[in-house]
């Protein structure tokens, strides 16, 4: 896995060098790169001071990509050093996550007007705007530091110019964070500056009521900003899933008899002079600016979204707009729409109606307004029925919600409407009016995706348009605890960050991550689940058994195990998940008894303590994994797909592409145990890859060929194969492909959709909201778009050009190989003699061998045989038994009998026992350090090849005297 994170880093390096250059910081983080040579670092030190940051960082990056001498693992450390020293921007695109391009044109803006407007940003009262940076997390404890100490030497704007210069390279968002911090610190002219805000004769901003009356003419003069967070960034959803667990919130209103027009607090009313004779122009057409109509198009999409535009930048005007296609397209579509907008005071009700919603839509539609203050005499629900937009207090609303749950006549349900417009979306906090309103749409959404599991209709739920300045940081003082405050608004809304409804089996699993993180004294860097996380837990792995801790190792290597079910569990069944943590802990307490000698093997406090563990949570995941409203929503979507497919072509003959081989397997299986596939005519099997790398038993060759055949004769019309079906194999041709919860890079996309050959063939991505394989799948199509165009220009080149750039390619190509060759053969000399080494248990780091002791069988396997080491191991029954190769065979499993670790195997080489070692069980002492292996060939040694006669000659002598002594 690190080997292809590593090589997809170097790709992402590649492609995303020009923005790159101009994100990383090169000084500080040549600190904390330890994969980089010492003499690589000083000569970019040296561009650095000679030709500034981006030049340096330009050249950091040419060096990574062109040297191949790194050691496994160099990206993790690249990624983790990014995200360190505050380029968080950076390390998304080298994990080849990148912004939306809409979003990374928007941040493009906000950099560029910074720039513009530097002279007059430079004379901000730097140390104030610092602090308050450092505290939203803008800023570095060493950015602080630095800025600080230039202020010191260089002065006021030294020390703002440095200041601006690392503010631009945070992710989208720092622009909105940043016009906080000019405002906690009282630089209100350089915040109207930035956000384009009119201001009279004397320098002063208009007043509130003159913007939002006359916001047309407003919007005219300022600039064209880009909006604080877009429609594309992560507040926007394409999913109505929500997070929220809403056992810990208010679900349902008092069931008191309530005043419908009561409010919670009582406003005092506004003034406001409605404009009476609206030109014709305004009254008939909306016009957005570009920036307005890039956030309002997802909504106009119908996706749920959160607006988040700076003050005075039109935020009404666009849920305007969005009402009024909304009402449009309903009423094209015979449709009934109903608008409901909720405010939070009293005077915002009569404000959005007159300058803005009444302004505009009332001479098309029925629009009124209800608060605590309005003095019509019919009550709520006749208001709703008689009229299309209703713009009222959020607690108005709530009460008749409240009413309708009691069975009173007099309430009403969300489902009467199609649009729901949130004013100032920031206040959902938990326990407010807007909550409860929140609460009772995600309790019905969650009823909904039991009532699609049970093939039965869905209530219907308006479109949710949330509206807000700034979410705000709830007065953070952190960066961590900003990032809270934001979730915990986006968790109230359904929209937002998308996830799959709530997840009591994962629940389980990650508390019991958590207790072995607290009990291992781990601290967690990323979310469990995730490939992040694997990379984390397996280094963890390697240091302790390299350290010798043998209560982290365990702790990792299991917490590696329950990773893996959290995946399991969110693309395939509970059940699956579940069979694979009860596999691993049955196999693992088998190890801990010796088949001759019971009870020698010891058993830590750690392990006893994991193992109790399970067994304590094992009665709950059981009970979970048999309730069906709980598996994850891409299993109810892929069988949605392949039902789709089978019920509409005569011929349905697909392929899905998996992540995993245990996934490939338990796909397949339940497919074969669903009832409703059998019924629309799937007959499946899985093909997967011959690789011993895997915790699955691989396929032989000619299993592969046995399925492939049937897949091609019809026996098989749906194959779920892992990537060995990408490429390389003869596939039959099929009419659809659905690659599932897995996304590598372009390559592997074109190669997976080219394997649908028919003419009316489909392609489809079926993942988890939220997971990223989405996005990155929007990468690969961008990537082969660059791949076109570039396979076009090549086609259109001159002749002569074409063949003096491919000549020196392959002169190139010949050289490298060359230079390969001699390196291989140079490196080989240099094996040093097996005294240099020894090995002992990864385990329990027992000392098993010196390297003088083992040999080598046909130039593979490395084996020892001597007495000694036959004392130190058990050999167990090989529960999947290899098939015969040449002139050796698998008999069984040997493990330390120390520990029941295992090390290998016990090979039966020409009638001969020996035991054959795994370097990966090991921790290797190398030149009085100690290291971890994977491979036997990734140690510079020269082991002697395997002398059998000598050997046997032992053998038969040992014989001998054991028949003497027994006569």
């Amino acid at each position: 896995m690190s080997c292809e994170q590593d090589a997809e880093t170097g790709h992402a390096l590649g492609c995303f060098r020009d923005r790159l250059k101009r994100l990383i910081r090169v000084e500080p983080l040549l600190d904390l790169l330890h994969f980089l040579e010492p003499d690589r670092k000083d000569r970019i030190k040296a561009k650095f001071r000679e030709e500034g940051d981006i030049s340096a960082a330009a050249f950091l990056i040419d060096e990574i990509i062109h040297s191949k001498n790194y050691e496994q693992g160099w990206s993790r450390e690249l990624i983790t050093a990014l995200e360190t020293v505050g380029c968080k921007h950076a390390a998304k695109y080298v994990l080849n996550s990148p912004p939306e391009p809409t979003e990374e044109a928007e941040n493009d803006s906000c950099v560029r007007l910074i720039d513009l407007l530097q002279l007059t940003l430079v004379s901000m009262k730097t140390a104030d705007v610092c602090a308050h940076c450092r505290a939203l997390g803008l800023l570095t404890p060493e950015d602080q530091e630095n800025i600080m100490k230039l202020t010191e030497n260089q002065g006021n704007i030294g020390g703002a110019r440095l200041l601006l210069k690392r503010l631009v390279k945070n992710e989208a968002g720092w622009f909105s964070k940043f016009l906080q911090a000019l405002e906690d610190t009282e630089h209100h002219d350089l915040v109207r500056e930035l956000r384009g805000e009119p201001c009279n004769e004397d320098g002063e901003a208009m007043s509130v009521e003159t913007v939002e009356e006359g916001e047309q003419t407003c919007l005219e003069t300022m600039p064209v900003l880009p909006p604080v967070l877009s429609a594309n960034s992560s507040l926007l959803s394409e999913d109505l899933d929500s997070s929220v667990d809403s056992g810990g919130l208010c679900t349902s209103a008092d069931n008191e008899e309530v005043d419908m027009y009561k409010e919670v607090e009582e406003e005092e009313e506004e003034d406001l002079t409605e404009d009476d004779d609206p030109s014709e122009e305004s009254k008939s057409n909306i016009v957005l600016r570009d920036y307005q109509m890039e956030v309002a198009r997802p909504a106009l999409e119908e996706k749920n979204i959160i607006i988040c535009l700076p003050t005075g930048s039109g935020k009404t005007r666009v849920a305007v707009y969005i009402t009024k296609e909304h009402l449009e397209r309903k009423k094209q579509t015979g449709q009934p729409g109903k608008v409901v907008v909720l405010v939070n005071k009293v005077p915002l009700v009569e404000q959005h109606y007159k300058a803005e919603f009444g302004r505009f839509l009332k001479h098309q539609y029925s629009v009124e307004r209800v608060s605590g203050a309005s003095q019509l005499k019919i009550s709520f629900p006749q208001i709703i029925e008689q009229n299309d937009i209703i713009i009222c207090t959020a607690q108005i609303l709530e009460n008749s919600l409240a009413k309708a749950k009691n069975g009173d006549e007099d309430g009403i349900k969300l489902s009467q409407f199609t649009l729901m417009v949130i004013d100032e979306c920031h206040h959902t906090k938990k326990g407010g009016v807007y909550n409860h309103i929140m609460i009772r749409y995600l309790k019905q959404k969650h009823q909904n995706q039991l009532l699609k599991k049970q093939e039965k209709s869905p209530v219907p739920l308006p479109q949710i348009l949330g509206l807000t300045a700034s979410p705000g940081v709830g007065g953070a003082m952190s960066q961590q605890m900003a990032e809270e405050h934001i979730l915990q608004v986006i968790s109230t809304l359904p929209s937002g960050i998308a996830s799959s409804a709530s997840d009591p089996f994962g629940d389980v699993i990650k508390k019991i991550m958590d207790k072995i993180h607290k009990h291992a004294d781990l601290k967690l860097l990323c979310e469990p689940g995730t490939q992040n996380y694997e990379q984390w837990v397996v280094q963890k792995e390697q240091n302790a058994a390299k350290e010798e801790n043998q209560m982290v190792r365990v702790c990792a290597e299991h917490l590696r195990q329950y990773n893996e079910a959290l995946h399991q569990s969110n693309t395939i069944r509970m059940s699956d998940a579940f069979r694979f943590l009860d596999k691993y802990h049955n196999e693992e307490l088998k190890t801990k008894s010796s088949p001759d000698e019971e009870g020698t093997i010891t058993i830590t406090d750690t392990e006893r303590f994991l193992f109790t563990l399970f067994k304590d949570n094992k009665a709950k995941l059981q009970e979970l994994m048999g309730k069906p409203q709980y598996e994850n929503n891409s299993l109810a979507q892929l069988k949605t797909n392949i039902l789709k497919e089978f019920s509409t072509r005569e011929m349905a003959r697909g392929i899905i592409f998996p992540q995993t081989r245990l996934s490939a397997i338990a796909l397949c299986q339940w497919i074969q145990e669903n009832p409703k596939f059998d019924e629309v005519g799937v007959r499946a099997s899985y093909l997967i890859g011959g690789g011993d790398q895997s915790v699955v038993k691989p396929m032989t060759a000619a299993e592969q060929k046995d399925v492939l055949n049937k897949f091609r004769d019809g026996q098989i019309n749906l194959l779920i194969a892992t990537t060995v079906a990408e490429e390389g194999l003869d596939i039959a041709e099929c009419n659809f492909v659905i690659r599932y919860c897995l996304v590598t890079n372009e390559i592997a996309m074109i190669q997976a959709r080219g394997r649908g050959r028919a003419e009316d063939s489909s392609y489809t991505l079926v993942a988890e909201a939220g997971s990223g394989v989405a996005e990155r799948e929007s990468v690969n199509e961008y990537r082969e778009k660059m791949m076109s165009t570039a396979i076009a220009k090549v086609c259109k080149m001159n002749r002569a050009d074409y063949e003096k750039k491919t000549r020196e390619f392959q002169m190139q190509a010949i050289m490298e190989e060359k230079v390969k060759i001699k390196k291989k053969q140079r490196k080989g000399m240099m094996k040093e003699p097996p005294s240099k080494i020894s090995l002992s248990c990864r385990q329990c780091s027992v000392s098993v061998c010196s390297g003088e002791d083992i040999e080598k069988i046909e130039n593979m396997h490395h084996v020892n045989v001597t007495k000694q080491f036959s004392k130190l191991f058990t050999v167990r029954e090989n529960a999947s038994l290899q098939e015969r190769l040449l002139d050796y065979e698998t008999n069984g499993v040997i493990a330390c009998k120390n520990c029941g670790q295992q090390w290998g195997s016990m090979m039966l080489y020409k009638s001969i026992e020996c035991p054959c070692l795994h370097i990966k069980n090991f921790v290797v002492t190398y030149s009085s350090k100690k290291k971890t292996f994977s491979k036997w060939s990734e140690l510079p040694i020269k082991f002697p090849a395997f002398d059998y006669t000598q050997h046997a000659d032992l053998l038969v002598e040992d014989s001998g005297e054991e028949d003497m002594e027994t006569d």
